[in-house]
């Protein structure tokens, strides 16, 4: 017969790995499910659903008001090329400030929608250049170039949206000014 001290010795031991790999176990599932949450986010904000891009913005502690405010610059921007926003301008302004998924009562989806009348400093495009840049610095290349046709591709059909003969088909030159512009800020990928 094993003695006592021993049993309870070998008890407690036991009793403490299991434990501690049961909380190494349930931190881990904890992480998964934040890292799964964030891509989600991530994923509803911009319209990216490639599994890889979102690991490298989740990677990069890339949040989802961060790049709801990255993919509407654009766009509010776009919308006040010539100086009003046109109603199907607002109405594709208004869905992509509603599918970033920002709490209505936040402080960034309020300042989202009075951008719909009153337009931002022009230095807000200045700071998003900035960013894009220095976010496309950081992250791999196929990465940044899905963001870019993402981005470049709501802008120019919020262009077109409003543009050519009875809203058919065509930008204004102070939209596709604009549209060049964007352009630019991202042909500084450096990975």
């Amino acid at each position: 017969m094993a003695d006592p001290l021993f049993s309870e010795a070998r008890s407690s031991l036991e009793d403490a790995f299991f434990r501690k790999r049961d909380a190494e176990l349930i931190a881990e599932m904890r992480r998964r499910e934040q890292r799964q949450s964030r891509k989600k986010a991530l994923a509803e904000v911009s319209g990216i659903t490639d599994d890889d891009v979102l690991d490298e913005l989740v990677e990069h502690d890339i949040h989802a008001e961060t790049l709801a405010a990255f993919t509407i610059v654009p766009l509010v921007e776009m919308a006040w090329a010539d100086g009003t926003i046109q109603p199907a301008e607002r109405k594709i302004l208004l869905v992509a400030i509603e599918e970033a998924g920002l709490p209505k009562e936040g402080v960034a989806f309020k300042l989202m929608k009075q951008w719909l009348t009153r337009r931002p400093e022009p230095k807000m495009i200045g700071l998003w250049q900035n960013y894009t840049k220095a976010l496309l610095a950081e992250l791999p290349a196929d990465a940044g170039q899905h963001i870019k046709q993402t981005v470049l591709g709501q802008a120019r059909a919020l262009a077109e949206a409003a543009g050519g003969f009875l809203g058919l088909g065509r930008m204004s030159k102070e939209e596709a000014k604009v549209l060049r512009s964007l352009e630019k800020a991202f042909r500084h990928q450096s990975k």
